[in-house]
């Protein structure tokens, strides 16, 4: 059964996916969703090992099917003489390649840039790696925490005085390498219309997480100081910015007590001077500007205090009423149930063929004339390939 992107700003747009894990294939996904065609080209031999990691539903790897939907399965081993020439057809028709091997390894299957340009000289070729395609550390293998160690990033998170906490989520693996694929390819596209001419691509993943430094680093340009974990204005700095505990609420079901958190977010002298009037605190405006990190420490502990009095669910609500800039901080399990990510559909559902219904995160970016959103489940592997290449090709 033939599918084919109907919707979205991407629609026309052909995509050849070499890209495993997690930073490639989420990138591509999300073109995917806006409507581009990606063809997820897989070895027969050695498929995307994301397939392997557990959970596993009726088989499929929950993870493959995260980073994968709207996107057809095709099956080839273009290590092979047969399989590169096929593959080398899928060129002639495709405006992007997006891989995500170490720097020279497709050269060596006589897949590299030089090579799909001569043949297709307006093809974009999007090079995603941890270290570049150039530097003393290209060819050096590596992971989301290696990157961020090497940005900087992972220097600024955590509690003072304490060792670096990792990051809950993949920072460099999506900020810098999916987010920066996108943008990449999109950019190339752009740039293909003024000139006629496909270009290589080299996104490194460490490169594009380091705009995450612009606020950190222009603090310590401006000063010559090194800035401090949690000590930032913006990581723990300010009190009236920063996370507090709720009163603890009893679970219906288990009878044990649920903790909860929100997020104070009453960063502007305007919010915070809200904040203090209508919790009745005409003492804590100066709050604000601690003088020291003991004195900041000692106004979040009267925070805290004054937070620990009312459970999540009643400050929620106190703050939409007054606009006070708090917001719950919600574990994955009540994202489906908040309301507002419930209008903006940013938990959806699909019904896949093998695993059965599968939640998943939505698309994030909302069009008013080429609505974007999820087409079709991620497929099983090669479930494209006749359809694609006319024949099965190994």
């Amino acid at each position: 059964m033939s599918r084919n992107p109907v919707t979205g700003p991407l629609c026309g747009l052909r995509i050849l996916d070499l890209t495993r894990l997690l930073p490639g294939p989420l990138g591509t996904m999300l073109m995917a969703d806006m409507g581009a065609e990606v063809l997820k080209i897989e070895n027969p031999n050695s498929p995307d090992y994301v397939r392997m990691f557990p959970p596993h539903i009726n088989g499929e790897s929950v993870n493959y099917l995260a980073y994968n939907r709207s996107k057809k399965s095709v099956l080839l081993d273009y290590t092979t003489e047969e399989g590169r020439n096929a593959f080398l057809k899928l060129i002639d028709t495709a405006d992007v390649l997006v891989e995500q091997f170490r720097p020279g390894q497709l050269d060596r299957l006589g897949l590299g840039y030089e090579a799909v340009h001569a043949r297709n000289p307006q093809l974009i070729y999007v090079s995603v790696t941890g270290y570049g395609q150039t530097g003393p550390y290209a060819h050096l293998a590596g992971h989301d925490l290696n990157y961020l160690g090497l940005s900087g990033v992972l220097s600024l998170t955590g509690e003072p005085d304490q060792p670096p906490v990792i990051p809950g989520v993949q920072l460099a693996d999506i900020a810098g390498g999916s987010y920066g694929c996108v943008m990449a390819t999109l950019a190339a596209v752009y740039a293909r219309q003024q000139t006629g001419e496909g270009q290589h691509v080299d996104v490194s993943m460490t490169d594009c997480v380091m705009p995450l430094l612009s606020v950190a680093y222009a603090m310590f340009a401006g000063t010559g100081i090194v800035p401090e974990q949690g000590r930032m204005p913006l990581s723990g700095g300010q009190p009236n910015y920063g996370v507090y505990r709720c009163r603890d609420e009893i679970d219906p079901d288990s009878g044990n007590a649920v903790f909860r958190y929100v997020a104070l977010g009453t960063l502007e002298p305007k919010f915070w001077q809200k904040f203090c009037a209508v919790m009745n605190r005409p003492d804590w405006p100066g709050f604000m500007l601690p003088q020291s990190s003991d004195e900041a420490d000692q106004y979040r502990r009267q925070i805290q205090a004054l937070i620990s009095e009312r459970t999540q669910s009643e400050w929620v609500q106190l703050g939409i009423e007054y606009d006070l800039l708090i917001t719950p901080i919600l574990t994955l399990d009540q994202l489906a149930n908040d309301p507002h990510l419930h209008a903006r559909r940013m938990i959806i559902a699909q019904q896949h063929p093998v695993a059965g219904p599968v939640a998943a995160v939505g698309v994030p970016i909302k069009f008013s004339a080429t609505p974007a959103h999820p087409a079709w489940p991620a497929p099983v592997l090669g479930a494209d390939t006749a359809d694609v290449l006319g024949e099965p090709t190994a």
